[in-house]
């Protein structure tokens, strides 16, 4: 088929706008014309994607965006564009993007670009149909609720019983998990707000991730009342310390409402002693949650769990869930009974209406790349890719552990793999503040060449007092051992001269 390209060109007269798109009349054959073109630009990117003789990103300063690159303009205008220069952003906002499903790309955890899933999305997006009732997104619904059960099945919940509904991520997922341990706890705070509860208390570790401070804030429990719990050297909560606290909260006249424990923390990997701290949490009746990176048989323990799909399976973003043991809490916290929604006198069970136990109204359907790329992967499937991920972490934690230039931020194999890079500058000066100084800006200053060069992405942080370090953490289906070792090489390039 003619291109719309050639079809301006040989018409310059022509000027082809959005205004002649589908409805308009005539619209169909220069809209079948500018989505072929959009498909194009489409399959280019994801064919370049997993070429890697092409860049991570093209990076440049926002100073330059906002300037305008080469007909790339990112300013609004009163009239309308051409559908040739709309075509022209299309393709410029993915070059000047980081493609995120390159086999370097190491910054994030929610890595990769799986074909089935991008196919999912581009349907979801299509249907632009809403979750909040079975009315206008039966077929969605229904396969929510189906996989919901299966991932409750594979927590360990008997029969997959329980509750739950996908989130627009992990934070949100766990501030679901303290809005339901309030309710099930303190119900009046629903309706007569914080005054009908006391003083509550959330436990956490000081290692787990920023959302649950976040969950405290916006509730209203405030961040002065999350505690932060003790962790060992690997960076595993300490029970003791949690039970210690939990007493002296309880001495100082308030209710420990809420512990968090994490299966797989954001920067060490590290996975909370679930068995003692389920048990500490019945001693005292607390609510539990695992806000969970990488499954583990203890995590039916649990009173709520946070599961993200989009991290460690791979799923396009976004794609989070929160689960809930019990049944009815979801609803009893969120249930607003909007009746131009929620009407009970519709022809259909109006239990698979799922939006008035969600905190959203507008629900995006992130439900059905997942089930497809369930469908396409089997359970199997997604085991054996987590599986390939911590394989290709234990080559990298075994490549470097004893290399000339590296030094492990803890020992033993994880699905994050934490290290200093030492310069050869630095590598004769005693340890001390000097040379802690020094190494603190090495991570960064080689970083920065990564995404100047465009050649690779890792991410980097100080944890508590140990300066920056580089965080590996592998989810990518694409990387492979000779990608690690690509990426061993350019820190040592880069870094040779610092």
């Amino acid at each position: 088929m003619e291109s719309l390209y050639s079809s301006i060109k040989n018409d310059m007269s022509c000027k082809v706008s959005g205004k002649d798109l589908l409805p308009a009349k005539n619209g169909e054959e220069p809209t079948m014309q500018f989505l072929l073109e959009v498909v194009e630009i489409l399959t280019n990117y994801v064919k370049k994607t997993f070429d890697r003789s092409t860049k991570v990103l093209d990076f440049h300063h926002p100073h330059q965006l906002l300037e305008g690159m080469e007909g790339f303009n990112l300013e609004l205008s009163e009239q309308p564009e051409s559908l040739e220069q709309i075509l022209v952003d299309c393709r410029d906002t993915l070059k000047y993007g980081v493609r995120t499903g390159h086999p370097r790309f190491f910054n994030q955890l929610s890595t990769g670009l799986d074909i089935v899933g991008l196919a999912g999305e581009w349907l979801t997006s299509t249907a632009n149909t809403n979750m909040f009732t079975y009315e206008i997104a039966p077929v969605f619904v229904l396969m929510e609720q189906l996989t919901l059960k299966k991932m409750r099945e594979i927590v360990g919940w008997p029969d997959g019983e329980g509750d739950g509904i996908f989130s627009p991520g992990g934070a949100i997922s766990n501030m679901y998990s303290v809005m339901i341990a309030r309710y099930k706890f303190f119900p009046e705070v629903k309706t007569k707000g914080m005054t009908a509860a006391p003083r509550l208390i959330l436990f956490t570790s000081e290692h787990s991730h920023y959302s649950i401070k976040k969950a405290s804030a916006a509730l209203g429990l405030g961040t002065e009342n999350l505690i932060l719990l003790k962790t060992d050297e690997r960076g595993r909560v300490i029970p003791a310390d949690l039970e210690a606290k939990v007493i002296e909260a309880k001495q100082k006249g308030s209710v420990p409402l809420f512990v968090n424990a994490t299966a797989g923390t954001t920067v060490y990997g590290a996975f909370d002693p679930i068995n003692e701290i389920a048990d500490i949490c019945e001693k005292y009746n607390i609510w539990l949650h695992v806000d969970v990176r990488k499954l583990s048989s203890l995590i039916k323990l649990a009173n709520s769990v946070t599961w993200n799909p989009h991290k460690m399976m791979g799923v396009p973003l976004q794609c989070s869930a929160i689960l809930v043991r019990e049944r009815g809490l979801l609803q009893g916290c969120n249930s607003m009974c909007a009746g131009y929604l929620f009407q009970p006198d519709k022809q259909y069970d109006v239990t698979y209406d799922t939006g008035d136990k969600a905190i959203q109204c507008g629900r995006h359907v992130d439900i059905f790349k997942f089930w497809l790329m369930w469908k396409a992967k089997g359970t199997v499937g997604f085991e054996q890719h987590i599986d390939k991920c911590l394989d290709l972490s234990a080559y990298l934690y075994n490549k470097i552990k004893n290399r000339e230039g590296y030094e492990m931020v803890f020992d033993g194999e994880h699905t994050n793999v934490c290290f200093w890079y030492f310069p050869p500058s630095l590598r004769s000066i005693p340890n001390g503040e000097e040379s802690r100084e020094r190494l603190h800006k090495v991570a960064p200053k080689i970083k920065a060449m990564m995404m100047e060069s465009g050649t690779t992405m890792v991410g980097y942080q100080p944890q508590g007092e140990k300066v920056n370090f580089f965080r590996m953490v592998i989810s990518n289906p694409a990387a492979t051992m000779s990608d690690i070792d690509f990426l061993i090489e350019e820190i040592e390039r880069l870094g040779q001269d610092l």
